[in-house]
């Protein structure tokens, strides 16, 4: 028995999987499965979810070898959980940090220790080294995951945590200033062969030089933050106007964001894709490319639903796109999980945008089609063990597709950030092959400090068309409560025509909804539906005041009442909906159609699935009133309806109705957020168009311009001051 594990162990290590080894070796370990799991308990980890062994397989049984005893996350939210995850998995203890705000967060309940590094702002804490330094040593951790953002790609950090022997579970720091130092990562990317796009390879002195050099290369150019990513610090500029306030914000934000203001300029390519290759190195020179990302829909250079694999690369173009992509990591003697990105143009050339030198957002995308734990993976590198697999053993099976959740109104340019606490919060596990990454619960606040990302909904399929329906199904099912929220918007995204067809490009969004996003757009059918839906639970809820524990309130007098005559307002519309019950079901007639609607109307569930005609719809209901007025969540858009009776109907034009506020002569924060400047004081005349102030929300720069020509009366902010959504910043006359 022991000769066999030692054969295990011995093959597990030069890279076989262990649940093949395990099946071969199954009926000796089944005689001796007391014995072999002591043994291996002693040798290596081993963790069985049961008592009762059956056949090996990847959800019974994980097996390893020693990596750490423990590790520190320097990072929050939910990466700061997906790698406590994987660490449980593996049997390795976490330590995680939080700022003072995040002290009740959900990663740091995770964790198996959590100390506290600072107040709020990030550079006070995620970003404060010294101080993430010294937890380093009061635990004794062995290494830290710096998940994305923050310290993730930061040079310095890698280099005091190799100072100190503590080993960083990521590229060495020669690759991370490669790499993460766009200038330098574009000539190394020449000399590696491989495709880049047209620019200037130097850093950009000043607004000035910015214009020169953007006249040069011919508008549009795109500036962006040499030491950025995310989409922080990036401007596209069609003049020379553009190029100077692209200039001030970009290095404003890259300072703000990243601690570095260098910026560099290159030739902007006009309607793109976004697309993606994850890359996988360990330090003995074995490289691999796990296939493509399509992350081609974004706003503000932002993504917001990304899946694999992509629908647009051919077998050809995905292997010249990976052997590049290993080539340039190959070139910095790359070790661990990398991304390389690309931009593709029709004719499906590439060209390389940039290398984070990081475990990406959207990675769980790339671990549904190949199997691999890509956090593992990175642990599994930096304890110094080759990689397991080989080239030809990376499959694409089946299809992952995933929207990004954010606490942002999708109105407001496609997402300005959302503050509050999560009052009901409800995950659509039970979809199936639903995966949701998230670092927050019910009670949780999202504040104006970090990122306003709630989760990542991930869900896979056997083809694309099936992951995109379970997908509809996830967010139709997703309870929000509290924030305003994007859901609306992923939803028309991923049943939109262009997108089923694979039809896209960065300019997506603003190309289907060139003056912004207004939510589904219902059909006639489709309205009804609502209308009918509307009409239903108003009479459910008038029905269940009636009774009191299941018994009528005064049984003498029985209510015989089958139909309700109702007036529903929609919109600009008022609709006369007849409703008549009929056991558990009722009979609705709307615009002169009849429909049959069913449900149990258990009001007090946040979901509900109703049946109108055969058709499943899952509803939800966010508030109601006195009044009549709802608020119904359906096919992802919120819609506000007022239901009445036909004779409050009929007094309900007596009442008067409060006048719109004139927002012409005045200037209200679109988001909450921090003055960053003022530009302008009582006395002073602006005209329409003209910034007024900026503010930053989420460590993105608005400018706020004047909507009309006129003097200004009052200034009701200064910089430095927190506004919030709907704040008075400043008053024209």
């Amino acid at each position: 028995m022991e000769l066999l594990l030692s054969f295990l162990m011995e093959n597990f290590c030069l890279g076989y999987e262990a649940d093949c080894l395990l099946t071969a070796c199954y009926p000796l370990l089944q005689c001796s499965y007391h014995a072999s799991k002591m043994y291996l308990q002693h040798q290596v980890q081993w963790t069985v979810k049961s008592d009762e062994f059956h056949m090996p397989t990847k959800s019974l049984l994980f097996f390893s070898l020693q990596t750490f005893e423990k590790l520190l996350i320097a990072n929050r939210g939910e990466i700061a959980c997906r790698v406590i995850k994987t660490c449980k998995k593996m049997g390795i203890k976490t330590v995680a940090i939080h700022s003072d705000v995040d002290a009740n967060a959900v990663h740091v309940k995770m964790a198996d220790e959590a100390v506290c590094v600072g107040p709020a702002p990030t550079s006070k804490s995620y970003l404060n080294m010294d101080a993430i330094m010294e937890v380093i040593k009061k635990t004794r951790a062995q290494a830290v995951h710096p998940g994305y953002g923050f310290l993730s790609e930061n040079k310095e950090f890698a280099r005091r945590l190799a100072a100190e022997g503590v080993t960083f579970i990521g590229p060495d720091t020669h690759a991370i200033q490669a790499m993460g130092d766009k200038i330098e990562s574009k000539l190394l990317a020449k000399n590696a062969k491989v495709n880049t796009i047209p620019g200037f390879d130097g850093v950009v002195k000043d607004a000035d030089e910015a214009v020169r050099i953007a006249r040069e290369i011919g508008y549009p150019v795109m500036i962006k933050a040499s030491a950025g990513g995310g989409g922080k610090g990036m401007r596209i500029a069609w003049d020379d106007e553009e190029t100077r306030e692209g200039f001030r914000f970009s290095s404003q934000e890259a300072a703000s964001s990243f601690g570095d203001d260098r910026l560099l300029i290159e030739k902007f390519i006009d309607n793109p894709r976004h697309i993606e290759i994850q890359v996988l190195a360990d330090k003995h020179g074995n490289a691999l490319w796990l296939n493509e990302r399509e992350c081609s829909i974004q706003r503000r250079n932002q993504k917001v639903v990304e899946e694999a694999p992509s629908t647009f690369l051919d077998s050809e173009t995905r292997r010249a796109m990976g052997e590049q992509a290993v080539a340039l990591a190959k070139a910095v003697k790359y070790s661990s999980a990398g991304t390389v990105e690309f931009l593709v143009d029709s004719s499906k050339n590439f060209y390389f945008l940039e290398m984070n030198t990081r475990l990406q957002v959207e990675h769980p995308v790339t671990e549904c089609i190949t199997g691999l734990d890509l956090v593992q993976e990175m642990i599994r590198v930096a304890k110094g063990y080759p990689l397991r697999h080989k080239q030809a053993d990376i499959p694409i099976n089946g299809w992952a597709v995933e929207c990004r959740v954010y606490a942002e109104d999708p109105y407001k340019s496609f997402g300005l950030p959302s503050i509050g606490k999560l009052s009901q919060y409800q995950e659509p596990l039970h979809v199936p092959s639903v995966r949701v990454d998230s670092g927050i619960e019910q009670g949780s606040d999202i504040s104006i400090y970090y990122d306003p990302m709630i989760s990542k909904l991930i869900t896979y399929g056997s083809n694309r068309a099936e992951a995109l329906r379970r997908m509809e199904e996830a967010l139709d099912n997703y309870v929000i409560r509290g924030v305003t929220h994007n859901i609306s918007l992923l939803r028309e995204v991923i049943i939109h025509p262009r997108f089923v067809q694979g039809d896209i490009s960065t300019k997506f969004l603003p190309e289907v909804y060139p003056d912004g996003f207004k939510g589904h757009q219902l059909t006639d059918h489709e309205r009804r539906e609502l209308l009918a839906t509307a009409a239903c639970l108003y009479v459910a809820e008038q029905l269940r005041s009636q009774r009191f524990l299941g018994t009528p309130r005064i049984p003498i007098a029985k209510s015989k009442r089958n139909s309700w005559e109702l007036s529903v307002h929609l919109g600009d519309g008022i609709y006369p909906v007849a409703v008549s019950k009929d056991g558990s079901s009722f009979s609705v007639e709307v615009d002169g159609m009849k429909l049959n609607v069913t449900s149990e109307w258990n009001l007090a569930l946040p979901l509900l699935s109703v049946t109108i005609d055969g058709t499943q719809r899952t509803v939800q209901r966010l508030s109601r009133d006195a009044s009549g007025k709802t608020s119904i969540q359906f096919l992802g858009t919120v819609y506000k309806l007022q239901v009445l009776t036909k004779a409050a109907a009929e007094l309900s034009k007596y009442m008067p109705e409060k006048a719109a506020e004139d927002t012409s002569s005045i200037l209200r924060s679109p988001m909450p957020g921090a003055v960053v400047a003022v530009s302008v004081k009582p006395g002073d005349m602006v005209s329409e168009g003209q910034e007024i102030c900026v503010i930053e929300a989420m460590k993105m720069q608005n400018s706020m311009i004047a909507a009309k020509t006129g003097k200004v009366k009052a200034v009701h902010c200064k910089a430095g001051d927190t506004v919030g959504e709907g704040d008075l910043l400043v008053e024209l006359e």
